[in-house]
């Protein structure tokens, strides 16, 4: 394995683009990916464009009669009605929607393909990350599952354990349901209450099917939780499930949505809390994967203050060569941010935080504390089928 790091990049992702004042802005992935080579970063990962992904290959996870339908509205917007959830208030149609949403499926695809292969250890598709797709539906902004289809394809190449974690504020449904009675598949998602914030589901019950109890996973937090707790339930959960399922390779979702200035959420995340977060994800595929990571954007509204310091961050993990918080930003990425959206653009890597959480072996579960009822329901959901104490 070379050990190389992969950024996965093609400026015709941005044409994922559902039109004017949908929270989906696409500059998003365009500011990001010019920090990602302000600061050089570009020369510390490989930058690759894959193909785009095929309908045979769509179909490990969309089923026929969807794709059928994306393609037909792509071609004329004027024909999605709603139905597969297409041409809705979340998700509108618009001209050329097939093409690149399977141009950012390839993206994911190509960089399992290369993990597997070897051609890289790490991988990151920061345009990826479409966690609400259905295989029969669109969902949340989300027309392809990007995330379940790279998973499907690992799987396919012969993976034995795929463990997919996803710290989006809202909960990973798709993936999950993809991948519900697989046994094979871990999936564990940390997000927002299901009963404040769309998509109503993640309940700490809902554990996996008949053939794959305990593979679901869902923390669910409540609004409002900071830093300190966000970290307390990510450490109180994640490591010792990974530990128990020994993936062959570690699949993460980084919506940057949990921050506390995103408008389509309630949590008071930080950029450094999810610095912190990438940070120890990574360590946990070189502890408990053998390395192998992929990594993926989602969600993330703040498109100038939050996602492109936030993927950056994600991206330099990565490759190996992470940025210090207190980092300036090129003034020339500045300059650019202004151009693009007349918006001030924030002039340090960090928040300003250091963030901490307590250990829950060192300190116990706190029965009065509505974030450790949160963690504690969902160990004692599925701890113990993996042979775990709560």
């Amino acid at each position: 394995m070379s050990g190389a790091a992969r950024v996965m990049w093609d400026n015709a992702v941005t044409g994922y683009n559902f039109g004017a004042h949908h929270p989906m802005d696409p500059v998003r992935l365009d500011l990001t990916m010019r920090l990602v080579r302000a600061f050089g970063l570009d020369r510390r990962a490989e930058v690759v464009a894959a193909h785009a992904a095929g309908l045979s290959t769509l179909g490990l996870v969309h089923r026929a009669d969807y794709l059928d339908a994306v393609r037909k509205v792509s071609a004329d917007p004027a024909l999605a009605d709603g139905s597969y959830g297409l041409g809705t208030e979340d998700d509108p149609a618009f001209a050329g929607m097939h093409e690149v949403s399977a141009l950012i499926a390839g993206q994911s695809l190509g960089a399992a393909e290369a993990i597997w292969r070897g051609e890289a250890l790490h991988a990151v598709n920061f345009a990826g990350g479409l966690h609400h797709a259905k295989p029969g539906s669109a969902a949340g902004f989300c027309i392809y599952n990007d995330a379940a289809l790279a998973i499907a394809r690992l799987l396919e190449l012969g993976a034995e354990r795929v463990a997919y974690v996803d710290i989006d504020v809202h909960h990973g449904d798709g993936v999950e349901a993809a991948f519900w009675d697989d046994p094979r598949v871990l999936t564990i998602s940390l997000h927002e209450h299901p009963r404040v914030l769309f998509p109503g589901t993640g309940w700490p019950e809902e554990t996996g099917g008949a053939n794959a109890e305990g593979r679901a996973v869902n923390v669910a937090l409540p609004p409002g939780t900071t830093d300190g707790g966000w970290l307390r339930a990510l450490h109180a959960v994640v490591p010792q499930l990974l530990e128990a399922f020994r993936p062959t390779v570690l699949v993460t979702q980084h919506g940057a949505d949990t921050h506390l200035e995103d408008p389509l959420a309630h949590l008071a995340v930080t950029v450094d809390a999810q610095r912190a977060a990438a940070i120890a994800l990574h360590e946990w595929a070189h502890a408990y994967a053998g390395g192998r990571w992929l990594a993926l954007g989602g969600g993330g509204y703040a498109i100038v203050d939050v996602v492109p310091r936030t993927w950056t961050h994600l991206v330099a993990i990565a490759a190996g060569a992470p940025i210090a918080p207190e980092t300036e930003l090129p003034e020339q990425w500045r300059q650019a941010v202004y151009a693009a959206t007349r918006q001030e653009a924030p002039r340090r890597m960090t928040d300003g935080r250091e963030p901490s959480w307590r250990d829950w072996d060192a300190t116990g579960y706190d029965p009065a504390d509505a974030l450790d009822q949160s963690v504690l329901a969902a160990r004692r959901a599925v701890f113990p089928a993996h042979g775990l104490l709560p």
